[in-house]
């Protein structure tokens, strides 16, 4: 499906639309989806947005032939994002599907010419990003219907936006920026990528079910408008690395053994503010999530080039009151207690009960009062190059938002830095903006 097209979006203009599918053949690929990839299919696309720098806008066009090139070798490894969700018509189950005949991935190509990088790296909100970003409101079961990624391209007047939306049914965080650095290793002149999808995501778990699914009863269509919206807010709180030493250590302070790691000292300081601002009741029931990568912790192991989801969520549940009034070592001691107890044995007792009773999440059962952590500062987003630079910002999109939902991104200032981004009810966000425990002396 390639054509220009003369749509204008506010200030975002839909130049053309093609589609691009592996440069060699392929044939027709089959693989189901397993268990740890079907809770997803109720989410929402996850969408990413990386801005870059780029002086040379008259060679817009080259650079968009250039990423389209670049497409079409690296999908000859990771072809199933060129494929289709499909549903097995004898036994139900659902399966990532390619085939040489199907019309690929979506690449669009796009222009913001009053559009400027400092627009787009603010600290605050999400909303300029709608337009920047494919499948705004899109469930990941609709990829029996449309591409599993869709990548627009916009040309601003001092750079490049690259958003991009993956179907999360079938690939997790680790494997999205896996593909992501393999494409850029691609455009900037390598002719193979120096680390191969490993695809035979059967070999973590083979249990076929017969899934029957209907969207969410809070996907966008079936929105009750007799109910009043939660104002929510979003904003990025940039620690610097001397900052996350700090909060690591008045984690430590206790001299616990061993000590606690970055992410869990990190997790119970924003823990621990987030539920000061929002005003909680000491005996409020508050939870706190964490999308825990398991390709180290199924048995037998999974290498990190496994390509698909293998991440389980992880919840531990307090009081609010002991939360707040205890110091950060107790949030940490829970923190660090939840993951720690996540092994093998876990994994698969959480799989067995799933598959006894399959549930598709909704986008926000996180919990109640929850802390929702997804991302990893681990991730080397700001070493995406397509030959251009590193990226002048990483966010997340509009999707999958919810009432403490909080992505962790390194700061692009390296070392230890972490960008803490973070979704809030506007009023206790407007308290969180206003702590200085939570701040340790930053304005932002």
């Amino acid at each position: 499906m390639a054509g220009d097209l003369e749509s204008n979006v506010e200030a975002v203009k839909i130049v053309k639309k093609t589609n691009v599918k592996p440069k060699k053949a392929v044939g027709r690929k089959e693989c189901q989806l397993v268990t740890f990839d079907l809770p997803y299919l109720g989410f929402f696309y996850n969408q990413k947005l990386l801005v870059y720098k780029f002086d040379n806008s008259d060679d817009f066009d080259r650079v968009f032939e250039g990423l389209k090139d670049g497409l079409e070798a690296v999908l000859e490894e990771f072809y199933q994002l060129a494929g289709r969700l499909e549903k097995d018509e004898e036994e139900g189950f659902f399966k990532v599907v390619y085939d040489d005949h199907m019309d690929g991935m979506e690449l669009i190509s796009a222009a913001a010419p009053e559009m400027d990088i400092d627009d787009l790296t603010a600290e605050e909100g999400t909303s300029k990003f709608k337009d920047l970003i494919p499948y705004n409101g899109v469930l990941n079961v609709e990829g029996m219907h449309r591409p599993l990624l869709s990548v627009q391209v916009t040309k601003l007047k001092d750079g490049l936006a690259m958003g991009c939306a993956f179907n999360h049914a079938i690939l997790d965080g680790t494997s999205t920026w896996h593909f992501m650095s393999s494409w850029a290793e691609i455009c900037k002149g390598s002719e193979s990528i120096s680390t191969v999808p490993f695809l035979e995501r059967t070999k973590v778990r083979n249990t076929k079910l017969n899934l029957n699914l209907s969207k969410p009863s809070d996907a966008p269509e079936h929105a009750n408008a007799n109910n009043v919206a939660v104002k929510l807010r979003e904003k990025v709180f940039k620690f610097p690395g001397a900052e996350i030493e700090k909060i690591k250590s008045n984690a430590n302070s206790g001299e616990k053994a061993p000590p606690f790691s970055t992410f869990q000292s990190l997790s119970a300081h924003i823990w621990k503010a987030v539920s000061r601002a929002r005003g909680l009741s000491p005996e409020d029931y508050t939870v706190f999530t964490v999308f825990a990568d398991c390709r180290k912790r199924v048995s037998p192991p999974m290498p990190d080039s496994y390509f698909g989801n293998l991440i389980q969520a992880i919840f531990t549940v307090t009081a609010a009151g002991l939360i707040v009034g205890n110091p950060p070592e107790f949030g940490a001691g829970l923190i660090r207690s939840a993951i720690e107890a996540h092994d093998a044995a876990a994994i698969e007792k959480r799989n067995v009960e799933w598959e006894s009773q399959p549930i598709i999440f909704q986008f926000k059962d996180a919990g109640v009062n929850c802390v929702a952590v997804g991302s990893s500062p681990r991730f080397k987003v700001y070493e995406i190059d397509f030959g251009w630079g590193s990226p002048e910002s990483v966010r997340s999109g509009m999707n999958n938002r919810f009432d403490g939902m909080v992505y962790l991104y390194p700061g692009k200032s390296g070392g230890t830095s972490i960008d803490v981004e973070i979704t809030l009810e506007a009023s206790a966000m407007e308290k969180l903006e206003e702590d200085k425990d939570f701040l340790m002396g930053n304005s932002s």
